[in-house]
């Protein structure tokens, strides 16, 4: 079984930064995939960005160039730095890792950005 605890969220001014992290427990296996998924009232979840466990990282178009994904294998932790932050990135944070065919969420935490 494995559990995902986000955290890092909060409200922050338009421009501004914040980092989420992800930690995961349980049993991770080496070639687990993490990403990070959000979610907008009335809006599908999208995928922000993944993690390979090489590290190789994809961010979406919309963020690229202002969110930067990272990953501790070491201690099963993923981040996401997200900097000159927007109203539309405002919502819900899940923590995504796939394994073994199956798929595992976190709980979520909410980015508020105010204009």
């Amino acid at each position: 079984q494995v559990q995902l605890v986000e955290s890092g969220g909060g409200l922050v001014q338009s421009g501004g930064s914040l980092r989420l992290s992800c930690a995961a427990f349980g049993d991770i296996q080496s070639f687990a995939v993490m990403s990070w998924f959000r979610q907008s009232p009335g809006k599908q979840r999208e995928l922000v960005a993944f993690a390979t466990p090489r590290r190789n990282t994809t961010v979406a178009d919309s963020v690229q160039g202002r969110f930067t994904i990272s990953r501790d294998t070491a201690r099963n932790t993923m981040y996401l730095d997200m900097t000159s932050l927007k109203p539309e990135d405002t919502a819900v944070y899940y923590c995504n890792l796939k394994q073994m065919s199956k798929e595992y969420w976190g709980e979520g935490t909410q980015v508020t950005v105010s204009s």
